[in-house]
């Protein structure tokens, strides 16, 4: 066994990258406590933050993303691709990995290309039931990739795929806590049914709309509360519209919820998008969910994530057209069915993958040794 394991880590742009990457370089340091790990992000993503705060040091890349509606656009993104591409190298020759992974995300594309090109073992996760293209591309050249729904085989050649769920965060099973403190811990009531509403760290605007108009329907429920997170960008405005209106007092509001284990604890049923992350965190809490799949996406891929549960009876999933007149009503008649709830916690529990990160991050050692 070599001294010394080195890991090059590529991907991010969301949460929903970056906390699996992170998940993986923590599960590869278990196995491999020796090893060095280097994350490659994009400048001027969540990425350059997140990952030194999780303990990790970064390198970013000048990438961004393809402009699909103006072509034109497209012109400065060819040359940030090149010179990333140039970076990506310098970064390799100076790290020298053993293996390069890639969560998806802006700046995988030109560090696994250039990886593969020089000979390093790549591995690639693909996080949703439909596959993305820089991950398409890059499976051509990948020694193994690592996926999270059945029947990726319409994308990846079967002998590289191995099964294995998407990562989530580490500390969502530790140090359980009582729903009823859960609850407390947001100001609310103990007893009641508790619906959480999250649409990601920006939030999610039909969502957050969906609320807002059914005001009202909140005020009405004297057996269900909710808590509500808006997300950064949305927060300034409702809290405005909400200080006009007169806020509810079954209704807790927030930008941001730091402890998500917390507000998982607390909740009967989740209000989410349906991000490849959060549904596998939905997955290993066996929590009852409804999808509002966001159509800003590339390939609707997240349509095609909450139809992959939907079709197993394990989610709701209500369209984004329909969410402002649906959505609420949906829920808080799903929340008060106990027998409902009970159904779907048991059927998403099935999907779960426990062990994703441990077996990703086997696999990548694998890989690194032959």
């Amino acid at each position: 066994m070599k001294q010394e394991l080195r890991v090059i880590i590529s991907g991010g742009g969301t949460g929903g990258h970056i906390f699996p990457a992170v998940s993986i370089a923590n599960a590869i340091r278990e196995l491999r406590p020796d090893s060095q790990i280097l994350f490659v992000g994009a400048e001027g993503r969540m990425e350059m933050q997140r990952v030194p705060a999780a303990g990790y040091p970064i390198k970013g890349l000048p990438i961004a993303g393809f402009n699909r509606k103006n072509p034109l656009k497209n012109i400065p993104v060819l040359f940030k691709i090149m010179k990333s591409r140039r970076m990506a190298k310098k970064i390799l020759r100076d790290f020298k990995p053993d293996v390069a992974v890639g969560v998806g995300g802006y700046a995988s594309g030109p560090t696994l290309n250039v990886a593969a090109g020089m000979g390093i073992p790549t591995l690639i996760q693909e996080q949703n039931s439909y596959a993305g293209v820089t991950n398409k591309l890059l499976a051509r050249k990948a020694a193994r990739i690592c996926v999270a729904y059945d029947g990726m085989e319409r994308f990846f050649p079967e002998s590289k795929i191995l099964f294995t769920g998407n990562p989530v965060r580490q500390n969502l099973l530790c140090d359980p806590m009582t729903q009823a403190d859960a609850i407390r811990s947001f100001g609310l009531v103990p007893g009641k049914r508790t619906i959480l509403i999250v649409g990601g760290s920006l939030g999610a605007r039909t969502i957050n709309e969906s609320l807002l108009g059914n005001l009202p329907l909140i005020k009405q429920q004297n057996s269900v509360q909710f808590i509500w997170q808006t997300g950064k960008y949305y927060s300034e405005s409702i809290q405005a519209e909400l200080a006009r209106r007169g806020k509810p007092d079954n209704l807790m509001v927030s930008d941001f919820i730091s402890d998500m284990k917390a507000a998982y604890t607390a909740a009967d049923l989740v209000i989410s998008r349906a991000g490849a992350g959060s549904i596998s965190e939905f997955c290993l809490l066996g929590k009852p969910v409804v999808l509002v799949p966001s159509p800003n996406v590339a390939e609707d891929h997240q349509t095609k994530n909450a139809l992959a549960l939907v079709q197993k009876d394990a989610a709701l999933y209500v369209t984004d057209d329909e969410a402002r007149r649906r959505l609420l009503p949906l829920a808080i008649n799903t929340v008060n069915d106990t027998e409902k709830l009970d159904l779907l916690s048991q059927n998403i529990l099935k999907l779960a993958r426990p062990h994703a990160a441990a077996d990703i991050a086997a696999e990548v050692i694998k890989l690194a040794e032959k």
